[in-house]
């Protein structure tokens, strides 16, 4: 075998885990505070895959100063169709900010219908409220 050949194969052994992978950005959050309209920033975020025996810890993050995480699924593995949980640490947050609040976090599980599936997850936010949708 010729050494460009050699080459060749080595390099498509070595990128192809990565064709496979998920694509970076696959699953984003945003949280905005609607009291003051200022996106909530360095909240923890965690997210977690639904299995038969409870739930499995995927990733943690922490948004950035517009509120967003942009890519909270790793990007070294697929996300597959199944049912997650994104927790939104809320109470350290208003804490932080010197509010009271009536949620320590807010979960929100969504289910997730086809592998790889670009979501986005926005949280809209008060001290006593909270909503949530399907975004893109």
């Amino acid at each position: 075998m010729n050494a460009k050949i050699s080459l060749a194969l080595l390099l498509t052994s070595l990128l192809a885990p990565v064709a496979y992978s998920a694509p970076i950005g696959t699953l984003s959050v945003h949280i905005l505070n609607q009291q003051t309209g200022i996106p909530s920033k360095d909240v923890d975020v965690t997210l977690e895959k639904q299995q038969a025996t409870g739930w499995d810890m995927l990733a943690k993050g922490k948004t950035d100063s517009d509120g967003r995480i942009k890519s909270l699924y790793p990007d070294d593995r697929d996300m597959q169709p199944g049912v997650y949980r994104v927790t939104f640490k809320t109470g350290d947050y208003f804490k932080r900010e010197k509010y009271a609040s009536f949620f320590p976090e807010v979960p929100v599980l969504f289910t997730v219908t086809k592998t790889n599936e670009k979501l986005h997850i926005p949280l809209l936010l008060s001290q006593y409220g909270y909503s949530t949708y399907k975004g893109s």
